[in-house]
């Protein structure tokens, strides 16, 4: 079964959708405009139920198939919000909110999802019950865990999730996905180096807090090099270095360093979390500084269930004629995640074509991705949920 005839037809309507979220983006839980028009379509399409405010703006629709003998609930979701980045794509339907663009594709997301829950309304082809979830704030705050919060999964009934992120660089409408890991554990920190501050030519009067930070930074490294086994996955970024000093000649009295870990394992979790704090206080301690670490625990991994990921491929098999199922994880994190420690489920990569990479001010959503994506989307209801 290639991509879906009706999905073909309904492309421009779609696409009208996409661009009209892509002109007008919203930050994080301020997704209200995208929310209401959302919650407007799907009451549209005939959903039977549609329900406003889950996890503060999240939108989730139901849709009942021409029995639900077989009593299984399927969740689906897409993401809603957008980056503070100033869009540099130069398209006609380019963001009118200064400093703020869809540079992940979240517009297309939405759009897929919707195009989905209009065919499945339409048609009702399946036994059981469609959950469309649309969900605020996955760049960073953890809407998908609010949404859980909410009583997502038990107000709804949902037993299984499935969700989809485009990724450029993969041919257009193709797909992969990996069982297991499929994305990092995302944590971050935060380390304020304390000495004792003075002017450049007297180092000996202070107490170095640049070259403490700096050796805390290298040193930082030897946490995955010597002590996460090298055949599992780890890294430690330090992505800021900051003090209250602008001058030439001040040694300063306080060092602040910000930036991330990722893992794909819990056991390694736990040593980059104590790695990191043992290695910034004892170096700290030995140069005569105060180390200070506050380490935050993000979204954790996310976790493809084996059975579903095969549900998930064979799937996208039939739209695409070939999926990538050996595919390396990915070291970004994604709030999805939340929603798959809660029921079994899969999240896969559809192909954006050659494009800028997500999170650049000159990235843009492939429409020409759409038909795959909506078709993947029901798909997974007709294929879970097969009417008798």
């Amino acid at each position: 079964m290639p991509v879906k005839n009706r999905f073909a037809e309904l492309l421009p309507e779609i696409t009208a959708w996409r661009r009209d979220f892509h002109e007008h983006p919203e930050l994080l839980y301020d997704v209200h405009r995208t929310a209401g028009r959302v919650a407007e379509l799907l009451a549209s399409f005939g959903c039977d139920e549609v329900v406003e405010g889950i996890g503060r703006t999240g939108v989730v629709g139901v849709i009942r198939g021409k029995t639900d003998s077989a009593g299984r609930v399927v969740g689906l979701r897409a993401d809603m919000d957008a980056l503070p980045i100033t869009e540099q794509t130069g398209a006609p339907y380019a963001s009118k909110s200064p400093g703020k663009m869809h540079a992940c594709g979240h517009d297309g997301h939405t759009a897929m999802l919707l195009g989905a829950a209009k065919y499945l309304a339409e048609t009702r082809n399946f036994d059981g019950t469609a959950v469309v979830i649309f969900q605020p704030a996955e760049e960073g705050g953890g809407g998908g865990l609010a949404m859980v919060e909410d009583g997502l999964v038990d107000r709804f009934g949902i037993q299984e999730f499935y969700g989809m992120h485009n990724m450029p660089g993969m041919p257009v409408g193709s797909f992969a996905i990996k069982p297991g890991p499929m994305m990092a554990a995302a944590d971050q920190f935060d380390i304020t180096v304390t000495g004792k501050g003075g002017h450049a030519a007297k180092p000996h009067e202070c107490i170095d807090t640049t070259l403490t930070a700096a050796q805390i930074i290298v040193a930082m490294q030897s946490v995955v090099s010597r002590n996460i086994d090298p055949l599992k996955n780890a890294v430690i970024s330090v992505c800021v270095v900051s003090t209250d000093s602008t001058a030439h000649n001040v040694i300063p009295q306080v060092v602040k360093l910000k930036g991330t870990a990722r893992s794909l394992d819990p056991g390694v979790r736990d040593q980059l979390e104590e790695g990191i704090t043992r290695v910034a206080t004892n170096i700290a301690a030995a140069m005569g500084a105060v180390a200070k670490v506050d380490y935050q625990r993000g979204y954790p991994v996310t976790m493809n269930d084996p059975q579903a990921t095969d549900w998930a491929a064979e799937v996208a098999e039939t739209i695409s004629g070939g999926v990538k199922t050996d595919m390396e994880p990915m070291m970004g994190g994604e709030d999805f995640s939340y929603m798959l420690n809660e029921r079994p489920g899969a999240y896969i990569w559809v192909g954006n074509g050659d494009t800028a990479m997500v999170h650049h001010p000159a990235y843009n959503f492939n429409d020409e991705a759409i038909p795959a994506g909506s078709s993947w989307y029901a798909g997974m209801i007709e294929a879970r949920m097969p009417a008798a």
